[in-house]
């Protein structure tokens, strides 16, 4: 079947082109794309070589990942659906996150590519009447959810979420919904200014900001949700940490490799701070982040600084990594969505 996509044919080299996916089959849906959310750390990553797949660090002698079809969140309507597809009829909003195509470094994994083949599975359907934008970075805002909700928080304590990007920025909403006193830090004043009607906001400098929310007057941190990717972060604010305090990790780590754990983790283990890893996605987390989003918990148009017709996907891709200009949440327009407008 022939299809469109955003490809990464090598190192910082973005194209729109056509692409060949496989037939769909009796468990498969077809979606026909009206917008994607492109995920400016984890597809930069990809686009600059340093993973192999998810979470996993490209390392010297892996293969290098190119090409591949970016991306991994959109929505559109459904064209078709296979024998053996239930819950799931022609012309259903749907959000999608994978699809499988052929002739890339994984055939496995794509999202930027429509007509989108998708397994039943990797679809929920939209609520009746909800703006679908909204719902085009839901993978994304499901991180960031499961950051905030996994924490043994108590209404009233101190939350402090280190990088104003999309994770942190849906990290903290959600943390604020659930009563914490939210602190983020961050790089860059615009970002930060997205946030403060949910928090505090201080801006990052070499101790990580520590110096700064200090000085709020916040009490000691109960949890630290860090996504910037740096060990660093950790060590400064440990001292500030309640004891029995709580980590949660999603930040990529470039370097990957052994760890000795009861070495590493001693310092932590003096304040009895308890540790968890967010990555991937869940059906349960996406199900309960999409109600979060159309009940208005979580704001995600509030996120989105730009949008670009599909075509200029790598104007796009430049724009994130080059940072010539404020930007934030980044949306793909497709011909769908003009051809309805």
């Amino acid at each position: 079947m022939e299809s469109h996509a955003v490809v990464f044919t090598g190192p910082n080299q973005v194209v729109f082109k056509k692409i060949t996916c496989p037939e769909p089959g009796p468990e498969d849906v077809v979606v026909e794309l009206h917008f994607s959310w492109i995920s400016n750390g984890t597809e930069g990553s990809f686009l600059r070589g340093e993973r192999i797949s998810g979470d996993v660090a490209w390392r010297p002698g892996d293969p290098a990942p190119f090409p591949m079809v970016a991306g991994y969140q959109k929505v559109g309507r459904v064209l078709s659906v296979g024998a053996a597809v239930r819950g799931f009829a022609s012309g259903d909003w749907v959000f999608a996150s994978m699809s499988k195509v052929c002739g890339m470094f994984d055939n496995r994994f794509a999202g930027h590519v429509s007509p989108s083949v998708c397994a039943q599975g990797a679809l929920l359907r939209l609520p009746e009447g909800a703006n679908p934008v909204a719902f085009s970075g839901l993978v994304l805002a499901q991180v960031g959810y499961g950051c905030g909700t996994r924490s043994p928080m108590q209404p009233g304590q101190v939350a402090v979420v280190m990088g104003d990007g999309l994770v942190g920025q849906w990290a903290g909403q959600t943390l604020a919904q659930l009563g914490a006193k939210v602190a983020m830090v961050g790089r860059h004043a615009d970002r930060l200014a997205r946030f403060s009607r949910f928090g505090a906001t201080v801006v990052s400098g070499a101790d990580n900001g520590v110096a700064a929310v200090r000085a709020l007057g916040l009490g000691p941190v109960q949890v630290l949700v860090e996504t910037v990717g740096s060990v660093q972060v950790m060590r400064d604010w440990l001292p500030q940490m309640a004891r029995g305090g709580h980590m949660v990790i999603a930040g990529f780590y470039k370097s990957a490799g052994e760890v000795n754990l009861q070495e590493a983790l001693q310092e932590f283990r003096n304040s009895e701070i308890s540790f968890d890893l967010a990555s991937g996605a869940t059906q349960a987390r996406l199900e309960e982040t999409l109600r979060w989003v159309a009940d208005g918990r979580l704001d995600t148009l509030g996120c989105i600084t730009h949008r670009f017709p599909v075509e200029r996907a790598a104007e796009a891709c430049a724009l994130i990594e080059s940072k010539r200009e404020p930007v934030l949440g980044v949306v793909l327009d497709w011909p769908a969505a003009r051809r309805e407008g």
